[in-house]
């Protein structure tokens, strides 16, 4: 999976990045059917936003915002987004062959 962190406005440091892609394993761990993932942060005034669009495999693309105090706490909530809606996608794909599997054998 290839990230790719920019920022818009604001300078993008090595431990920003590193902090990025180690909080992207978490994601992987529960869907590995990523291509690549696009990371904007950004600043305006006082709010941090960091936004990241993921496209998965079957050209599905999950895409999700988030706002903090400070650049690490956005980070964190896009990251528990970006977590949900990979699970929720996971899910449909594991119930779909699930329900699938059980009208081929009983019927």
């Amino acid at each position: 999976m290839q990230i790719t962190v920019s920022g818009h406005q604001v300078a993008v440091t090595p431990a920003l990045r590193d902090y990025v892609t180690g909080k992207f394993d978490r994601i992987v761990r529960h869907f590995d059917h990523l291509h690549d993932v696009s990371v904007t942060l950004s600043v305006e005034k006082l709010v941090h936003k960091a936004e990241a669009t993921l496209h998965c495999a079957a050209n599905k693309t999950i895409h999700a915002i988030a706002q903090g105090e400070d650049m690490y706490a956005a980070i964190d909530a896009l990251i528990d987004r970006l977590d949900r809606q990979v699970k929720k996608h996971k899910e449909k794909l594991t119930d779909h062959h699930r329900d699938h599997a059980r009208e081929v054998r009983y019927g």
